[in-house]
């Protein structure tokens, strides 16, 4: 080819066809590749659900006030790029399950990011998106029983972080290794960039983790639970929003048989709204409180 390009007056005219023909089959390759090692060659199709408009001003009213620590962090350009790695979620099953999973996903990121309160204006449901980092950690949420596989580095905090707050050197590191960085050495890359940082809610909501949770939030909240021997005796027999609550934070919200856990509420405060506005119902089975916690 570099012979061609020194006399292209004299080859003949064939052979510049030839010559365009192939660059466009190799460009065509190079772009087919390129898509096909982002989410699969396919697109999410969270953007058929969640319009712009949607997201900024009706599901997030609040989340790039002042007050939030988060302003202009989460934006919708972030969340379909990052969708985009998982075209499965939102896109399994008929109309009303894939607008309720997507609801049930934001829902649970509301919860964890959440800067409502009781009497907030436009309600308490209203200002998920508001933070993006942790407060005040206890510890550096390193767990030493597993740092011979997932290790923690010097000077390195674990502590929650993004959408779905993602904690624990257990976490980061798999995290990291399905999403393209560092999870060990760089967790705060999870804070510091918006795409990450929704790639690493959705890989922790789109990844089963057995043997403890064979299941993950999608397989829950898209039919595909089936639930085990063990799982029968914990109570944990019927798929809902309730289950993905258990697999989110259940050692410390289910099997709260005195009363109603203020966590769970609000969990389920902010998936109620998020179905009203995307015109679903919420299904059944919307808490925990009768389910024991995965092991």
């Amino acid at each position: 080819m570099a012979g061609r390009r020194r006399r292209p007056f004299a080859a003949p005219v064939i052979n510049y066809l030839l010559l365009a023909l192939w660059l466009a089959a190799s460009s065509s390759f190079a772009v087919a590749v390129a898509v096909a090692g982002h989410g699969r060659g396919r697109r999410s199709h969270v953007s058929s659900i969640v319009t712009e408009e949607m997201y900024n001003k009706s599901l997030f009213i609040h989340k790039d006030d002042a007050a939030c620590p988060a302003r202009n962090f989460y934006t919708y350009a972030a969340f379909l790029r990052a969708a985009d790695q998982y075209p499965s979620f939102g896109g399994a099953g008929g109309r009303d399950t894939r607008r309720r999973e997507v609801a049930a996903f934001l829902a649970q990121v509301s919860h964890e990011t959440t800067g409502g309160w009781a009497t907030a204006p436009d309600g308490p449901y209203t200002w998920g998106l508001c933070f993006k980092e942790e407060l005040k950690p206890a510890s550096n949420y390193c767990d030493a029983a597993v740092a011979a596989r997932w290790p923690c580095f010097p000077g390195k905090s674990y502590h929650g972080r993004g959408p779905i707050q993602l904690s624990w050197n257990f976490n980061y590191g798999p995290a990291g290794e399905a999403v393209g960085f560092d999870g060990l050495r760089e967790p705060e890359v999870v804070a510091g960039d918006a795409v990450v940082a929704f790639k690493t809610a959705l890989w922790f909501w789109m990844t089963p983790r057995p043997p403890s949770k064979p299941y993950s939030c999608h397989d829950v909240m898209t039919g595909r639970y089936r639930p085990s021997r063990a799982d029968a005796a914990a109570n944990r027999t019927a798929a809902g929003f309730g289950l993905t609550t258990n697999i989110i934070n259940g050692g410390l919200e289910c099997n709260n048989r005195t009363g109603g856990d203020p966590r769970v509420e609000d969990r389920i405060g902010f998936f109620r709204r998020y179905c009203g506005a995307l015109g679903v119902d919420v299904g059944d089975n919307l808490d925990c409180a009768h389910q024991l916690p995965y092991s």
